[in-house]
């Protein structure tokens, strides 16, 4: 892999991690049809570094929220040790938003049978087309729903049942990770902003326990350790890029422009296609 090749799909993970566009389906594009990094295992351990990078975006674009959640999560555990009058009736919103997160990752324990299987399917550039397109036609129908109310204080535990689901499913290259549960959250009442927060923060345990198991995977089969220059740099890339994506996907959703990835997924989908029949 070369510096340049690096760069570009550090750009392209950066950029569509966080955009509902599909990064998974992205980087297979451009890898199974460009052949951009396609290097035996050193592409599993690139992927799994560019997704390490977005990881910590998420980190720093809601680090306001994850500290409230620990700083929460630390009183609660004290008082409840030590109880006092007027502070064991305070309301932990940090402590509910985590369970809320917790109850949305147990989904993804039904996909860890069949990973190996799903994993496969990044081969397969026809399926991936179908995804965008199926992708597209989810954000359509999602953008038109009604603005939902609930946030961290009032959603239901179902709600993150169904937001988790969406999510184990998304594993699956070609949907969108993002757009996928965005568009559940929103389905299930939450406010639009606070369905793009929720998603972001059930990322974080998804993406970090998928690229543990990446990881061992990659050096079980072995790394040229002479790509990983190379490899930090794509990582550096996809790190600044991801932060600048959720900013702007915080924007696009606050100025009701969702719906416009709709059609960017259907045209990205239906041109996979036509590249697959023409390229493979």
């Amino acid at each position: 892999m070369t510096a340049w090749q690096a760069i570009v799909l550090g750009f392209i993970q950066g950029l569509t991690e966080f955009l509902p566009v599909s990064s998974s389906g992205h980087l297979s594009i451009f890898q199974n049809l460009f052949g951009m990094g396609k290097e035996g295992t050193d592409n599993v351990f690139f992927d799994v570094l560019l997704h390490l990078a977005t990881l910590v975006s998420v980190c720093v674009a809601y680090r306001a929220d994850i500290q409230g959640i620990i700083g929460d999560l630390r009183d609660f555990i004290h008082n409840t040790r030590h109880p006092s009058p007027g502070v064991e009736r305070r309301r932990y919103k940090g402590v509910r938003l985590l369970f809320m997160v917790v109850i949305g990752t147990l989904p993804l324990v039904l996909i860890l049978p069949i990973h190996k299987q799903i994993e496969r399917l990044y081969d397969s550039t026809l399926f991936i087309g179908i995804a965008l397109i199926l992708t597209g036609a989810m954000l359509w129908v999602s953008d038109r729903m009604p603005q939902g109310r609930k946030k961290a204080g009032n959603m239901a535990v179902w709600d993150a049942v169904l937001v988790g689901v969406s999510q184990a499913i998304a594993t699956v290259p070609g949907l969108s990770r993002s757009g996928t549960t965005i568009a559940a959250g929103i389905t299930a009442g939450l406010s639009r902003q606070f369905a793009v927060k929720f998603s972001f923060l059930l990322s974080i345990p998804a993406v970090l326990g998928a690229n543990l198991l990446s990881l061992m995977d990659a050096f079980s089969e072995g790394i040229d350790w002479s790509t990983v220059p190379a490899c930090l740099l794509g990582m550096l890339v996809a790190g600044v890029v991801g932060y600048c994506a959720i900013i702007l996907l915080r924007w696009i959703v606050h100025r009701g422009k969702f719906g416009y990835f709709a059609y960017y997924c259907a045209f990205a989908g239906v041109l996979t296609l036509i590249l697959t029949a023409v390229l493979r």
